[in-house]
């Protein structure tokens, strides 16, 4: 069967082993957001920090395209071909002129719709992993400029660490990290739509010019040095007062976490999620639990950061080999 003729039905390869695919959240610890752009997009400077909290994406041979999921939130997400991480696999499928056979199963840890970018996670993962049992040999170039077509937050989910977005947050360059840093994430009911959230920004800015987004030098210079107390104080995010204007009540959270001992708050990405920088691992488990008792969040989560981006999951044999 000829797979490059045009009318050639899409190859099927024989494979029996399942593939599992681990993968981080993130934190933008800058998120600066230019004016909206014709195509509906807008310019960023987005600094992602990938954190110490996981999905997990196994992909195994089916005879159809199939995806379900287990978790906090996993009755929020689609089940079907529009789920991002069942469109990774038709996408590497289609470059590689193979049928999207597998069954994909999601097991949620990375908050749903909180900001923290689960979906676009679930997406590289799912990339990964495809590529890992189909044997596509897939560069990381060509995996990027897959991810990058799937979405703005996927690639970094693909590389983990840290990275500075620009254009609208796909086109990365690896910032060095140089130390730990600690964070407490209170995951709030519900999620915020990310669409809405931009919109939400561009209403409340109205008529105003807005500058070109670009890094802060002071906070890549925090990151780089290690300085949790520096990075604190350089924390921003452009689209904050569009997620409170949406959901008021995450200021209660935001000032629930800084009462706790917090060096900074701020909420995450598009929220709702609310992220919180501790001096250290001490002081994130005790802002944990002030949260928890607080009342002003569903749950709190403390991980460290930088994180590793999606890595394949080694099986019990091949670990112990």
């Amino acid at each position: 069967m000829d797979a490059a003729r045009p009318n050639a039905p899409p190859a099927r390869r024989t494979v029996s082993r399942s593939v599992t695919v681990r993968v981080p959240a993130k934190v933008n610890v800058q998120l600066a957001v230019g004016g909206p752009r014709p195509d509906g997009f807008h310019d960023l400077a987005n600094v992602f920090l990938a954190v110490g909290l996981y999905d997990e994406v196994t992909v195994t041979p089916a005879d159809t395209l199939r995806v379900t999921a287990s978790g906090p939130g996993t009755d929020q997400i689609p089940l079907d071909a529009t789920n991002l991480a069942a469109r990774a696999a038709i996408a590497l499928a289609e470059r590689h002129g193979l049928a999207p056979d597998v069954h994909i199963h999601i097991i949620k840890d990375i908050p749903v719709a909180g900001g923290m970018a689960g979906g676009s996670a679930d997406a590289a993962a799912a990339l990964l992993a495809c590529d890992t049992l189909w044997g596509t040999g897939a560069s990381q170039p060509e995996l990027l400029a897959l991810c990058a077509e799937l979405g703005s937050d996927v690639p970094f989910s693909l590389i983990g660490g840290a990275a500075l977005g620009q254009g609208r947050g796909e086109l990365l360059t690896p910032v060095p990290v140089g130390g730990t840093f600690h964070w407490v994430f209170a995951v709030a009911d519900g999620g915020l739509s990310t669409p809405a959230v931009y919109r939400e920004c561009d209403r409340l800015r109205g008529a105003a010019v807005i500058a070109a987004p670009e890094p802060a030098p002071v906070l890549l210079d925090a990151l780089r040095t290690g300085d949790t107390t520096a990075l604190a104080a350089a924390l921003t995010n452009d689209l904050q007062p569009a997620a409170l204007s949406l959901r008021p009540s995450l200021r209660e959270t935001l000032d629930a976490g800084t009462h706790a001992g917090a060096l900074a708050a701020l909420v995450s990405g598009s929220g709702p999620t609310c992220a919180f920088l501790a001096k250290d691992a001490a002081s994130a488990a005790a802002l944990t639990t002030a949260l928890l008792t607080s009342g002003t969040c569903r749950t709190a989560r403390a991980a460290a950061a930088p994180a590793q981006g999606a890595v394949v999951v080694p099986t019990p044999a091949e670990a112990t080999s």
